[in-house]
């Protein structure tokens, strides 16, 4: 198929980093077209609510959802921007010159149709980020959530995952979570944070860098506070138990390496469990074009980008959790000086005029880095949670791949991530290691003996791949104009 040239800069992404890119590159006097998988713009935090609800204050959906109601209106009324959604990248290749070829499919009918290839001169990517999950006994069972597929649940569709609810895990977005859920009507079980937050009082500097995040974190807790419900430090949810869903949890005090205290286990009663470990960049599209990346606020992978947020790769640039997780402020900033670089580099927007605008956002980018920095430390995830951990415990839910299976491949022989997938079928089913990705990975440095992930063999072995989006054989099979 012969590719089409779509626009001057192609947005992959209309998350926070997404939109901002977008309107900042067609202010710059760049033609835009914004891509999103989703039914409609916003991401994981701008979620907005279906058009079919006929919501009379849709506002009150989210703090933020004015602003950012008011940012996707202005990009619908841009007369450089084209917006497609329900539209995913599949497949993506170098460009000779700079940017990328991007190989489309419509997710509309819910499967991947192919919808073409595109040439885009300059490509913003803009993908965010994954659910970070680790498993534990039980944590296959239905009713067991991450917490964005919980706030997917809750923004998208006002709908609560369960009527007695309990939230754990670690970071600040556990948070709005809980919060969200209180608001719509669930009782909370309880909200659980493995790690003790006291480690902000060593730090605030950091809090001073991000007074918004600050002051969003007193609102939800004051929501908890007002529903009698408050933030237990230092412990987890360690299994989950039930016939056919679940139905109680147990629950245990941690040490700072987060194995578990001896003779803290308790059973809760709960039909639902949102659980969640912070998030992991998605980074395939980035790898297929052949970015580098290097080592994020938390050790894990992020894309590399210099200060106008281009990756190694000419033509493509990176914003967002792909380039380190660090909110959706964060994300905003990297997307606006993207968008703002492709204008420059494409010759539509001068050196003087670019200065003037890129200026606040370098700014905003400068303190919440440091916020990023200081989350990933206040809030790490120790290798201890494996001992949680039996041989029979479910490690990938797709493929319904055991502990005891990861184990005794090491032992035999296997010495990378991608060798223990191999022998184990880890990462091989629907999700493709997104979401048991990271366990797995942590498992074999652990069984292997090195200190972490990042010293395995192949530690990306799971995000590099050529499709990133599953699509029919058929779909390519039937095109008449591909050739041979």
């Amino acid at each position: 198929m012969i590719p089409t040239r779509a626009a001057d800069v192609v947005v992959v992404g209309a998350g926070a980093a997404g939109l901002h890119a977008a309107v900042q590159a067609a202010d710059g006097g760049a033609s835009v077209l914004l891509l999103d998988a989703d039914v409609r713009p916003g991401g994981q935090y701008h979620r907005q609510l279906p058009v079919e609800f006929g919501a009379v204050r849709p506002e009150r959906a989210h703090h933020e959802q004015p602003a950012a109601a008011d940012l996707i209106a202005r990009l619908a009324r841009h007369r450089r921007v084209t917006q497609r959604q329900q539209v995913t990248v599949w497949a993506a290749e170098p460009r000779v010159g700079g940017g990328a070829l991007l190989h489309l499919a419509d997710v509309s009918s819910g499967r991947a149709v192919d919808a073409g290839v595109i040439a885009a001169p300059r490509v913003v990517l803009a993908t965010g980020a994954y659910d970070r999950t680790l498993p534990f006994p039980g944590s296959d069972l239905p009713g067991v959530y991450t917490p964005g597929a919980a706030r997917s649940l809750l923004q998208g569709a006002r709908i609560v995952p369960g009527h007695r609810v309990l939230v754990a895990g670690t970071g600040p977005f556990l948070l709005p979570v809980a919060a969200g859920l209180i608001e719509a009507g669930a009782r909370l079980a309880g909200v659980l944070e493995a790690n003790h937050t006291r480690g902000w009082v060593r730090r605030p500097r950091a809090m001073a860098f991000a007074p918004e995040k600050v002051a969003e974190a007193a609102r939800y807790t004051a929501t908890l506070t007002r529903h009698r419900t408050r933030v237990r430090a230092g412990r987890a949810v360690v299994a989950v138990q039930g016939d056919g869903r679940v139905q109680t949890a147990t629950v245990a005090k941690l040490k700072p390496d987060w194995t578990i205290v001896p003779g803290s286990e308790k059973t809760i009663e709960t039909d639902a469990v949102v659980v969640g470990y912070g998030f992991v960049p998605q980074l395939e599209l980035a790898l297929a074009l052949g970015c580098d990346t290097e080592p994020g606020p938390d050790g894990s992978p992020v894309v590399a980008v210099d200060d106008a947020q281009l990756t190694s790769r000419p033509g493509v640039y990176a914003a967002g959790e792909l380039t380190g997780v660090g909110g959706a402020v964060l994300a905003a900033a990297e997307g606006a000086l993207a968008g703002l670089a492709t204008a420059l580099d494409l010759g539509t927007l001068g050196e003087r005029g670019h200065a003037a605008r890129a200026a606040a956002w370098q700014g905003a980018r400068a303190r919440y880095r440091r916020f990023a920095d200081a989350l990933a430390a206040v809030y790490p995830v120790p290798d201890g949670w494996q001992s949680w951990l039996a041989d029979d415990t479910v490690v990938c839910r797709c493929e319904r791949v055991r502990y005891g299976a990861v184990r005794d491949a090491v032992a035999a022989g296997a010495t990378g991530l991608g060798t223990v997938c191999a022998a184990t079928g880890c990462g091989q089913g629907r999700c493709q290691g997104r979401s048991c990705g990271t366990g797995i990975a942590e498992l074999t440095a652990t069984l292997s003996g090195v200190d972490g992930p990042a010293e395995l063999p192949d530690p990306l072995a799971l995000s590099v791949r050529p499709v990133d989006t599953p699509i029919p054989l058929g779909e390519l099979a039937d095109d008449p104009d591909r050739p041979e």
